[in-house]
């Protein structure tokens, strides 16, 4: 049985519908990350598990229970936001204690939870300090302790790492995914970065007008996305309307090669920038290069092709040596392992795409 079930949950704001009869199910011990642009409902479905929405319609089960009309604190559920949400008035100590406090809990039993779940989360020794002498790290790291602190059976996240720098953010995802396997914590989590997504969960879940567009391990997405919008969300920019007819796939691009086994007809393709290679000029399609960025290891560019007025551009991926200059031509050819035709898709779903994913 799964730990957490959402079945055919509805959630409306006047007019708008902002969960959208989704379903869902959590094993226990398992992380979940939903993605989503603003407004796809990621945050609205925290909220509804949680229970600080009550859902037009559908049930959220626990174990099994229904919880329907179980307030917040008897739900044995974790919650941990975004802006932390401590106690200024309080030290680190009765911040994380706050809860086994409300709960009652004897003080020699506040006072081992609370050293053991500083050990935790790196912060040994720092039940004195005032929340204001931290570090927005440090405060992550006291607001994780005291949601984990009485050992709740669901931790919810929204946007835990969004306040801070990416270098600190990249650190601590790493060491949070530790954490959780060691505690056996179940975990859903909302965030709009998918880099921290796919680091951190055994699961993902991208979301998209209130309803679920793609749920799959972080390689079955990144791999194989599910629709043009997915494809967009993840930062594939070379999504193009084709007729796939056999191995080939026709395109505004030309014929661009496709894996074995993939869907006919009219369809939309995803080509990765891995699977764009430079030629000599003359060969494959003829582009010039519009604009290189400097991405660490790697290069980006992006070739405006010579053929149809309006064609899409093209990101292609270089090392630092090879990256061609700004205005120079060159032709390019696809490698057909790195084209994915996605599924369900048929001409024109890559128009208006881009918007959705911004909106």
């Amino acid at each position: 049985m799964a730990l957490l079930t959402l079945s055919d949950v509805t959630v409306r704001f006047g007019a708008r519908t902002a969960l959208d009869a989704v379903d869902l199910e959590i094993a226990e011990h398992e992380i979940v990350c939903v993605l989503g642009p603003s407004g796809s409902g990621k945050s609205t479905l925290l909220r509804v598990v949680a229970g600080l929405q009550e859902p037009a319609g559908g049930r959220v089960a626990l174990d099994g229970a229904d919880q329907s009309g179980v307030p917040v604190h008897r739900r044995g559920v974790g919650l941990m936001f975004q802006d932390h949400q401590l106690f200024p008035q309080r030290d680190v100590h009765g911040n994380v204690a706050f809860g086994l406090r409300m709960r009652g809990a004897a003080r020699d039993e506040q006072a081992r939870r609370v050293e053991e779940l500083l050990d935790l989360v790196g912060l040994p020794g720092a039940g004195r300090r005032a929340v204001a002498e931290l570090s927005g790290g440090e405060q992550q790291r006291v607001a994780l302790a005291r949601a984990l602190v009485p050992s709740p059976r669901l931790l919810m996240l929204d946007e835990p790492l969004g306040q801070l720098d990416r270098s600190l953010r990249e650190r601590l995802v790493v060491e949070l995914r530790g954490l959780f396997g060691r505690l056996g914590t179940t975990v859903l989590a909302v965030t709009h970065d998918q880099g921290e997504a796919f680091a951190l969960a055994d699961r993902v879940v991208v979301m998209r007008d209130g309803r679920i567009a793609q749920t799959g391990t972080p390689l079955e997405v990144w791999q194989r996305p599910a629709s043009a919008f997915v494809a967009r969300f993840l930062g594939f920019d070379n999504v193009v309307d084709a007729t796939v007819s056999g191995a080939l796939a026709d395109t505004v691009w030309g014929k661009i090669p496709v894996p074995d086994g993939s869907a006919q007809g009219e369809r939309t393709v995803l080509v990765r920038p891995a699977g764009v290679r430079l030629v000599a000029l003359g060969e494959g399609l003829r582009c010039t290069v519009g604009a290189r960025t400097f991405t660490g290891s790697r290069v980006a560019v992006l070739l405006r092709p010579d053929g149809p007025a309006g064609a899409p551009g093209i990101e292609a991926e270089c090392g630092l040596r090879e990256a061609p200059e700004v205005g120079a031509e060159v032709g390019v050819a696809f490698v057909a392992e790195e084209v994915v035709v996605l599924p369900g898709e048929r001409r024109g779903a890559a128009q208006g795409v881009q918007a959705a994913v911004m909106a």
